[in-house]
Formats: C-alpha cells, structure tokens, sequence
C-alpha cells in the first residue's frame, strides 16, 4: 500500500468530511453491498464521525426486531453489532417511502430507529463538511 499505511489505519486530515450520510439499498439480496454499507458505518462511528445511516430498499427489514439476526455473511462482521455501534453513536432512518411498501410503522421499528423522508435525506447528504455514500 502506498506510504506503507494499511488498510485499517485512519489518517483525518483538515479537508476530511466531518459527516457521513449513508444510504444501503441493498439487504439480503445483495448480502456483500449491504454488509459494506453498515462496515462503513460502524467503523466510521468509532472513528468519531458522525453517522447517519438510511435503511431503504431490501435494507428496510434491518429496522425491525431481530431481522438483522436473521442476516448471514461469510467472513463478515455480524450485522447485529454493527447495527448495534450504530445506534449506539450515529442515526439510523427508515425511508416513509419503504416502511409504507412493507406495512412498517414507528411501533414496528427498533428503539432509537427514526422513520423519514427524501427531504430530510437531502437535507442531511447537502450539509456542509458531509460526504455521502450509497450502497
């Protein structure tokens, strides 16, 4: 690797965004996608940025009780723990738009898992010093 730096290290510089907004599309259907998409988050929560990952798609059934269990990936970190550091220190959105194709309300949803729009997902990926990511 370039500069003898390895892939687990993080350097932040001035210039790094400061917010990271995290779109996953992808649930069981893509299982490596979705598994990529809440890594990401996770390792960025414990980098101390401040995360906010969106549930859309196939990704909606994570927002459930015990859906994330449920998910299975070889060599992967459990998707349950990574879940977990998210809502521990970042925010996680279920799409209005997807909750409502799959019959999901706010009181199907896991505790700290918010339910909302295109409007505040655009608001959110256009905020100054935030990058955003779809998965």
């Amino acid at each position: 690797m370039a500069g003898g730096r390895s892939c687990s290290s993080v350097d932040y510089d001035s210039d790094m965004a400061k917010k990271l907004v995290i779109k996953v599309t992808a649930g069981a259907d893509a299982p490596e996608r979705c598994s990529q998409a809440f890594t990401v988050a996770a390792v960025a929560v414990a980098s101390g940025v401040d995360v906010s990952l969106w549930l859309t798609g196939e990704s909606a059934w994570f927002a459930l009780p015990g859906r994330a269990a449920e998910f299975e990936l070889p060599h992967a970190a459990p998707l349950p723990d990574l879940l977990d550091s998210v809502l521990a220190a970042g925010r996680v959105t279920l799409c209005t738009q997807c909750a409502a194709r799959r019959d999901i309300t706010e009181k199907d949803v896991i505790e700290g898992v918010r339910i909302a729009g295109a409007q505040v997902f655009v608001q959110e990926a256009l905020g100054e010093e935030t990058q955003a990511l779809v998965y």
